[in-house]
């Protein structure tokens, strides 16, 4: 089973169709309500709901994936029913087999009610015809390049002789995965004066369009990166500082103690993270490529743009 704990919860939506082919006779007593078992169109939608409720049941590797609606359409033709779902959920993972599974499910149903009268029966098409929402879908619409730096704060980390770097790594190996070009990498102390000087670099010299700094936003005596970066920016994000906290806390419940700090200088956003892997992990996997959005807004082109 796939590991979908690292993605984001956006709204899913999946569309499929499945198509039973009958003698157009059939399809004339089914006008006329006069199927020995009854109308089979109500019994095939409350079938198809069902499957798509049960569909991890069914299909061994599928997500439990708490659903928020499932819609079932039937177009009656001359010689064929076609039976149209939709499924939503708010959920990590998409809901595209459930919609199969509902569309499948209501066209056996169909042909259960109605094979005593048609041995010609076939169900000639169960197909994905749409699907929205998760990662995928925002990230062809956004513009895929982009310059970035990283800029690692620790006092131990900085010394000669220190710990290896780690959270650094991370962002950068995260923001190349997303198409950027990491142009500056520094590892720094924590020390207000070289944090700003940092920022300044980054930001009005060499002008990227992200700057991620990772260390000091707890509680120490020593952690006074949010006081540093905070007074250098134009605007704040508090949209981006939310998403991150978000995601961050139903993850490890010490992220309620970040004072990660987010915003504008200029034209590059500054992102000030806890120092932790998996808090970089975290902000890689929530801000990303949703961030990229940012470009387009800030140039004044919209959000029809991205």
């Amino acid at each position: 089973m796939r590991d979908v704990s690292t993605k984001n919860f956006t709204l899913r939506t999946a569309t499929a169709r499945a198509v039973l082919t009958a003698a157009p006779a059939t399809l004339a007593l089914l006008r006329a309500g006069q199927i020995p078992k009854g109308d089979p169109l109500p019994v095939a939608q409350v079938a198809a709901i069902q499957a798509a409720k049960l569909t991890p049941q069914l299909i061994p590797y599928c997500h439990s994936v708490p659903l928020d609606h499932v819609q079932v359409d039937f177009t009656l033709g001359a010689d064929r029913i076609e039976a149209v779902v939709q499924v939503k959920a708010i959920y990590r993972t998409g809901v595209e087999m459930e919609a199969l599974t509902a569309a499948a499910a209501a066209a056996l149903t169909l042909y259960d009610m109605l094979k005593m009268l048609d041995e010609t029966m076939r169900i000639s098409a169960i197909e994905l015809l749409a699907k929205t929402g998760g990662k995928s879908n925002y990230a062809p619409q956004l513009r895929q390049s982009f310059r970035a730096a990283v800029v690692v704060l620790s006092d131990s980390r900085s010394r000669p002789g220190g710990p290896p770097d780690r959270s650094g790594a991370i962002l950068r190996a995260g923001l190349e995965a997303h198409q950027a070009t990491v142009e500056f990498f520094s590892l720094i102390p924590d020390d207000p004066d070289q944090i700003r000087a940092a920022v300044k670099h980054a930001a009005d010299q060499l002008g990227v369009e992200v700057l991620l700094l990772t260390g000091g936003t707890g509680l120490g005596p020593r952690d006074v990166t949010p006081e540093a970066v905070a007074d250098l920016l134009d605007r704040r994000l508090p949209g981006v500082e939310d998403q991150f906290r978000a995601h961050s806390r139903v993850r490890q419940p010490y992220a309620m103690l970040s004072r990660m700090v987010a915003g504008m200088r200029g034209r590059t956003i500054v992102v000030a993270l806890p120092g932790s892997p998996g808090a970089c992990r975290d902000a890689i996997d929530a801000l990303f490529p949703y961030l990229k959005h940012a470009f387009p807004m800030r140039d004044g082109q919209g959000h029809d743009s991205a």
